[in-house]
């Protein structure tokens, strides 16, 4: 009954619905590179510099740079690895965990357009986020 579904053409259908639903700011490119690093952080602290770099796919310098920002933010601490003096150690802080949780995945945008699927449109979405979200990164 229904032609068997090309992952390409699904994956372009998806972008382009993706960016007309929930269009990509300079600021929310922002944030959630934020968010990416504080996760990175807080899933492997104590985190070392290259730990999250390789985690977030960014080059040590840019890394670095990124953490000194969020270090001045008062989000993340540094601390001297008690295993190496070379190396530092990254933990979030209450504010950095704070962020994290409460600026992960907000769109009141898009809230307001799922606000008006009827409940099983949005159970049948529902599904389908829990299936993109088992996909590897």
């Amino acid at each position: 009954m229904f032609p068997q579904a090309s992952p390409t053409k699904l994956a372009a259908r998806f972008t382009v619905l993706a960016e007309a639903l929930a269009p990509v700011t300079p600021s929310a490119r922002t944030d959630a590179a934020e968010r990416r690093l504080l996760s990175a952080i807080d899933a492997r602290a104590p985190a070392t510099l290259g730990d999250v770099a390789k985690a977030v796919g960014r080059g040590a310098p840019a890394v670095s740079r990124s953490v000194d920002a969020l270090v001045r933010a008062g989000l993340v601490e540094r601390t001297a690895d008690p295993d190496s003096r070379r190396r530092l150690a990254l933990r979030l802080t209450g504010e950095g965990k704070a962020r994290l949780s409460s600026a992960h995945g907000e769109n009141p945008a898009l809230e307001d357009k799922f606000a008006r699927i009827p409940q099983s449109e949005l159970r049948a979405l529902e599904r389908a986020i829990e299936i993109l979200e088992r996909l590897p990164r």
